[in-house]
């Protein structure tokens, strides 16, 4: 038992979220964005990756400065570009 509380436990410490389906949605981008922040809050996610895709780069610059909002930045600790993959970003979280 106490090896598949560890395995659920793995498996819940990463949510990913790919833009690619919704990248002509400004909405639905800016609504799956703020989903994706606060169900990571809500349990206590450690990571989130996003995906915006390679592309010209523009769905990836809304993604950052979706990120950057004041209001959006307390809610996780860091981000980071992947330096192997254009098309990721990582925002990782810190709880309590």
């Amino acid at each position: 038992m106490a090896l598949m509380s560890l395995l659920i436990r793995h498996l819940m410490t990463k949510l990913k979220l790919d833009l690619h389906e919704i990248c002509k949605n400004g909405n639905l981008i800016e609504k799956e964005l703020h989903r994706i922040i606060e169900e990571a809050n809500e349990k206590r996610i450690a990571l989130v990756e996003i995906i915006p895709g390679k592309g010209s780069g523009q769905l990836k610059k809304t993604v950052l400065r979706f990120l950057d909002r004041p209001e959006i930045k307390r809610k996780y600790h860091r981000i980071k570009k992947d330096s192997k993959n254009y098309g990721r970003v990582f925002v990782h979280f810190k709880h309590d």
